[in-house]
């Protein structure tokens, strides 16, 4: 027992640092702007007093009462909507599909009246330039969500996970009998899955920061039957000879 002991107090010492230094909270910024990505790059980077902040917070983060101060890093997702009349939504989503390999990108789902892909964030402007030229445009929006905090939020716990998953691996190292081996394997494994659990949203992030989402709402234009076609010619001619006389 005297030689558990140690073991036991380092395993509560440890769980208590890990659930304690869990970063910071936060709920981000969001900022909607119309406009091309570089514009949505100067609201979200250097926020306008006129845009205002929802939260009252700021990109940078530091500790005043710790040693060491965390530069937060700058991570904007930019995703768009555009709203096209189109002659013909297959011809469309060819285009819309075909722009997206252009560049450098995929397609995430494709269908007669809403067509979603994403590209690389630096081409963005470049793609919707090209959607631009499917048809009749009713509808653009460009817009940016700064994650820097919830991004770095994350980063701090899981690197804190993988200091305590290293100490409770020595601990397994000199654990002496059954039991104590048992109660530090149980901590191991509920950081395993902690781990496992930030990696997979950071990588999400990464995603969402590396490839714009644009989703494309697609709208066939009427074709008139014969008689529109009648009354359109009739139109016309009465128009051309008002013109002439």
């Amino acid at each position: 027992m005297k030689t558990m002991f140690p073991i036991f107090a380092a395993i509560l010492v440890l769980s208590s640092c890990s659930t304690s230094n869990k970063g910071y909270r936060t709920s981000g910024h969001s900022y909607e702007y119309v406009g091309s990505r570089s514009d949505v790059a100067t609201i979200a980077g250097g926020m306008p007093a006129q845009y205002g902040d929802a939260t009252g917070g700021e990109t940078n983060v530091a500790s005043n009462n710790s040693e060491q101060t965390f530069k937060a890093e700058q991570m904007i997702i930019y995703n768009a909507r555009l709203d096209v009349t189109v002659r013909n939504i297959d011809s469309a989503n060819a285009v819309i599909v075909a722009t997206a390999k252009k560049y450098e990108g995929y397609v995430v789902s494709v269908s007669n009246s809403y067509t979603s892909i994403r590209v690389k964030s630096e081409n963005l402007d470049k793609a919707m330039l090209d959607l631009q030229s499917l048809g009749k445009v009713t509808s653009k929006n460009v817009y940016g969500t700064d994650i820097s905090m919830e991004y770095n939020n994350l980063t701090i716990r899981r690197d804190n996970a993988y200091k305590a998953r290293a100490r409770y691996l020595e601990l397994l190292a000199k654990a002496e009998d059954v039991k104590a081996a048992l109660e530090v394997e149980k901590e191991l494994e509920r950081l395993n899955k902690e781990i496992d659990l930030l990696e997979m949203q950071l990588n999400n992030y990464n995603q969402q920061v590396e490839y714009s989402l644009i989703n494309v709402s697609l709208t066939e234009r009427t074709q008139p039957g014969i008689l529109g076609y009648v009354f359109i010619g009739l139109y016309k001619g009465v128009k051309w000879l008002f013109v002439w006389h």
